[in-house]
């Protein structure tokens, strides 16, 4: 039987003791993913909103026992359950769910945060199942993340008057060539860790630590999902978000809503907050919504082709 391994960051099959360059198959049923799946291995399961992540894990957890892990970064918060498409209490009920709404929407919560916490359960030695669509997430989980110092609230608020163009103009060159000068986000993180610590970003991410789970100790599996049959699958799922109280879920915040927390910031969540306060219709919220859930898809359905060639590929749709 052939063996799948990695050997030098290349993806090799092992052929009767020759191994041969060549791409992992694609799999597209759960039954062909419990069958490649080693129960005693941690599971890594990434793919695009509404691919159908949380089902499949689910399904290994019954078959082969494990805990499942959320890796995404809209499903920690407590005050989220319908618009960031956790999983239901009866499915929480059916498998140990972990990391799930565990966060206030105030509290400060990044990709730091998360990774200690997977740390803790990894040393627990328990079986991880991680299922999520964060991409920095599993990157900093399987590559390692720069032990970066907290960033002083003070900092923060330093440039909250600054534009992109100045916080750039700050950045040291190295880190300025690395990261994405167009993304404010990445942008004021960079400028913040320069800032509190007379470093650039680049030179913490040169001296990060080795990774909480290498690739070679799990199996890594991403979701292929087809385009057509998911984007109609996120207008489905949209709408029954709606029937099952995603509209009131955001109300019950609206009194406390701040567009700055990452929090509030959720797909969904500032869309229907503009119907709330009488700034839209609900069917342009509505429609708003799903675009800007296809536009969230088609970016981790890029960060998945440029980062799980190494991964098994499960079709799904």
């Amino acid at each position: 039987m052939a063996q799948n391994v990695a050997n030098g960051g290349k993806v090799q099959c092992s052929v009767k003791g020759h191994p041969k360059e060549m791409p992992l198959p694609a799999i597209n049923s759960v039954e062909a993913v419990l069958a490649q799946t080693a129960p005693d291995r941690p599971v890594l399961i990434a793919g695009p909103t509404a691919s159908g992540k949380s089902a499949l894990a689910l399904a290994i957890a019954k078959d082969q026992g494990g805990v499942i892990v959320n890796a995404d970064a809209s499903q920690v918060y407590d005050c989220w359950r319908v618009i960031s498409a956790r999983p239901s209490a009866a499915e929480e009920a059916a498998a140990p769910h972990l990391l799930y709404g565990h966060v206030s929407a105030h509290d400060p919560y990044s990709v730091g945060h998360w990774l200690r916490e997977v740390q803790g359960i990894v040393a627990r030695g328990v079986r991880p199942i991680i299922v999520g669509g964060t991409g920095l997430y599993f990157a900093a989980l399987t590559k390692g993340l720069a032990d970066i110092p907290p960033i002083p609230a003070g900092i923060r608020a330093a440039r909250s008057d600054m534009t992109l163009a100045q916080m750039t103009a700050a950045l040291d060159a190295e880190t300025a060539a690395r990261i994405d000068l167009q993304n404010p986000m990445r942008v004021a993180r960079a400028w913040d860790v320069l800032t509190a610590t007379g470093r650039g970003l680049a030179h913490w991410q040169d001296a990060t630590p080795p990774p909480v789970l290498p690739l070679d100790r799990c199996t890594a599996i991403a979701i292929d999902a087809d385009k057509d049959w998911l984007n109609r699958r996120i207008e489905r799922r949209f709408d029954l978000m709606l029937e099952q109280g995603a509209l009131e879920e955001v109300r019950a915040v609206r009194s406390d809503y701040d567009p700055t927390l990452p929090a509030h910031r959720a797909i969904g969540v500032p869309e229907l907050m503009r119907y709330l306060n009488g700034h839209a219709p609900l069917d342009l919220a509505r429609e708003d919504a799903i675009v800007s859930t296809r536009q969230y898809a088609k970016r981790q359905r890029t960060w998945l082709r440029r980062n799980t060639a190494e991964w098994l590929r499960y079709i799904s749709g």
